[in-house]
């Protein structure tokens, strides 16, 4: 079982994770933000964030800033993650959109370990499996047909952030990796700024919601994230994260005021008792 410190870091890194998609939704449901726009201030305010970051801490870190922890992998993985999960969201119902996310995270994170030979116990599976039923059982009875196209981008978006989160497992630096990577996935916005920002339909609100999906939900999130993924093992780094459809939706019973469901007590319970479960295998 992970140490009382990762497991705090595991619920907040999720939290965070679950308040990027909701903010996400809140923007590009109603037209507020175009895709387009609403990836380019995520990643440009995330990359800020995390610098002031890493000013703040340790001096002998940021002395081997550059030289140590840059990653093109890392920084590639984590824009395809971004531009591709906007655009999907386009024409994805949360429930198929989430379903598709988390469960090619998974299914990435599997299938990546069992190509290197990694053995996975019993009591593991068995919790990846009551995990995954609990995530069907929350999504299903919202899900619609998705479109191909953008079910696609989602798919894409999945398998990148997947290997992200094993990427990180080899950070020494998770702070400064974690900034480096927004920095290099904020290249490619400059390069393909003027086809894909959309100023004259975005709106202040959906500004702030890009601000602060960026600099609080992705940028602290993840940089969390990176110090907690180091202590669990592959599998375990993606059951836990099917737990963020479902604080997402307990996010949305307490402040958007939807009703409890059946649905939703069932799938909790499954979905956080196999997390339970994968993570006391590896004792």
């Amino acid at each position: 079982m992970p140490s009382i410190q990762t497991q705090l870091y595991i619920l907040f890194a999720m939290t965070a994770f679950a308040g990027n998609s909701v903010l996400c939704r809140l923007a590009l449901a109603d037209g507020k933000i175009d895709p387009g726009t609403f990836t380019s201030i995520r990643l440009i305010s995330g990359a800020i964030t995390l610098f002031i970051l890493v000013m703040l801490s340790n001096k002998t870190r940021r002395s081997s800033l550059l030289s140590n922890e840059f990653s093109l992998k890392g920084s590639l993985l984590l824009f395809g993650y971004a531009i591709t999960f906007s655009y999907a969201y386009i024409d994805l119902s949360t429930g198929s959109g989430a379903l598709i996310l988390f469960g090619l995270v998974q299914l990435t994170i599997i299938f990546t370990s069992l190509v290197q030979g990694i053995k996975m116990r019993f009591l593991a599976l068995v919790g990846m499996a009551v995990s995954f039923a609990g995530l069907i059982i929350l999504l299903l009875p919202s899900a619609t047909q998705p479109d191909f196209t953008s079910a696609s981008l989602m798919a894409i978006s999945g398998v990148c952030w997947g290997w992200y989160t094993l990427h990180g497992k080899s950070s020494q630096t998770p702070l400064i990796s974690t900034q480096l990577n927004f920095i290099g996935a904020s290249i490619p916005i400059f390069l393909v700024l003027p086809w894909i920002i959309d100023w004259n339909g975005t709106t202040q609100e959906g500004v702030v919601y890009a601000v602060l999906s960026g600099s609080v939900a992705s940028g602290v999130g993840y940089a969390i994230w990176y110090l907690a993924v180091k202590e669990l093992s592959g599998l375990q780094a993606g059951v836990v994260q099917l737990s963020v459809p479902v604080i997402a939706a307990f996010g949305g019973l307490v402040f958007v005021g939807e009703a409890i469901t059946i649905w939703f007590a069932v799938s909790s319970v499954l979905v956080l008792g196999g997390i339970g479960l994968t993570l006391f295998s590896r004792n």
